[in-house]
């Protein structure tokens, strides 16, 4: 085969016309299907971009994206869908351009390659004579599902491995304190998860069921009385509480030391000044799904679709702050949207967003439309609805799932996504509790 001196396009070499000749236009009569011969422009001797009426001719110089070796004509077909890199050749130029993969091969054989897979896909468009253009369409892959249970998994046996080392190096095993107040069902079903997350890393549990007549001086007793436990190493009370108990004056009544849920006010003031302290379960369980995904931060615009003291907050602080601090964050550039925020202007900034976390608590607020490709969407969002077809609830997150998957690059359900994570990083939490792995001095002067 005859290969020119002189490339013809970037990333390419050229093929002489007369080797040309020989090898497909013997065979077909006609033109490589791949690329567009066009007459009237033997003036330039090179490829011209063009818009409108062009040809798509799969072109890689990388083989490792043209996939180089058997089914190299395949591979390279797959290629041109995904770059769409669309030209006119000039019919009287002096060569036309061939990939760089397709240099190291006989010509003969992978024009037949592609001359069978043409007619399939790229029918004959009306043009001028001898002309033939192929318009391309590439195909989207939809979006890697995060399994939000086997990432949780994971984590637990590592707790589980670390609650067995403490153990055996003659430790008291870690024990967690479940305050549940009310007859909520989703509260009831939250505790019994984490109860049993707990049994499966070896953390002994129980669960303290107080009425939802309580009186806020009564559960402040309470969790006085916990506190001063020496057997309790990690404490929480389950949100939400009766409208009469007022939850920051409870969140704040939980020793920080033993503060599992990372509310007090210690905790969220240490993680926002990037040191370390008790993260709060669901932000931490986003944080590490991002982390162990291998989902880029640094530089990168998150878009953050809520702004609870919980949840939303604390997830944009992980995900800004400086990743060399003492607690190290994601370096990303944060946008906090709210209930107050216009659905257009929120979606000019998801659109240009590369990480959407969703926590607003609205069913279906984050559509296709309002993403770009390639984007990663955590959704946070648990929410009970009406199924319109079997007219039984079910739980839908705060993202179209089956819409936004056609486009983002990856993306969490629910359930099983970022649900699992928050069982998972509070076993985490109570280890850390237990081992009192940090132990501030703003603690020791507030327990003196």
């Amino acid at each position: 085969m005859a290969v020119s001196a002189r490339p013809s396009f970037p990333g390419c070499v050229s093929l002489s016309r007369a080797a040309y000749s020989r090898s497909h236009g013997a065979l077909l009569g006609r033109p490589p299907p791949c690329i567009g011969v066009t007459p009237g422009l033997a003036q330039s001797g090179q490829p011209r971009l063009s818009p409108r009426r062009s040809a798509s001719l799969p072109f890689a110089a990388n083989g490792g994206e043209a996939g180089l070796g058997n089914g190299a004509g395949r591979s390279l077909y797959k290629a041109s869908l995904w770059r769409r890199c669309r030209f006119v050749a000039p019919r009287s130029s002096p060569a036309l351009p061939v990939p760089v993969a397709m240099a190291t091969a006989s010509a003969l054989p992978l024009f037949r390659i592609l001359a069978r897979a043409a007619p399939c896909c790229c029918p004959r468009l009306p043009g001028p004579r001898g002309t033939r253009r192929l318009h391309l369409t590439a195909p989207r892959n939809e979006a890697v599902v995060i399994s939000g249970r086997k990432l949780a998994r994971q984590i637990r046996q590592e707790a589980r491995h670390e609650v067995e080392q403490w153990v055996a190096d003659g430790n008291k095993r870690p024990h967690l304190s479940v305050v549940l107040v009310g007859e909520n069902p989703a509260s009831h079903s939250y505790v019994l998860n984490k109860t049993k997350a707990a049994a499966d890393v070896g953390i002994s549990s129980e669960t303290i069921l107080k009425p939802a007549s309580i009186t806020e001086e009564e559960l402040l007793d309470l969790i006085s009385k916990l506190n001063n436990d020496r057997n309790v190493d990690g404490l929480l009370v389950q949100l939400p509480l009766p409208e009469h108990i007022d939850e920051r004056k409870v969140c704040n009544a939980v020793n920080p030391e033993k503060d599992v849920d990372g509310f007090h006010v210690v905790n969220v003031g240490r993680m926002c000044l990037d040191q370390y302290s008790m993260l709060p379960a669901t932000p931490w369980g986003v944080w590490e799904i991002i982390k162990r995904t291998g989902i880029p931060t640094l530089g990168k615009n998150v878009v953050v679709a809520g702004r609870s003291k919980n949840v939303g907050m604390p997830i944009a602080m992980l995900l800004h702050t400086d990743g060399r601090h003492e607690r190290p964050g994601g370096d990303a550039t944060v946008t906090i949207s709210h209930r107050y925020t216009p659905k257009e202007q929120l979606k000019q900034h998801t659109i240009l967003a590369d990480i959407v976390v969703a926590a607003a608590g609205i069913p279906n607020l984050i559509t296709a439309d309002m993403i770009k490709e390639g984007a990663a969407v955590i959704d946070v969002g648990i929410n009970r609805v009406r199924d319109p077809v079997t007219a039984k609830p079910k739980l839908v997150g705060d993202v179209d799932f089956e819409g936004v998957k056609q486009k983002a690059s990856y993306i969490t359900p629910v359930p099983g996504g970022v649900g699992p994570m928050t069982v998972a990083m509070l076993m985490k939490n109570t280890i850390i509790a237990a081992k009192k792995l940090w132990r501030p001095q703003e603690l020791e002067a507030l327990s003196a």
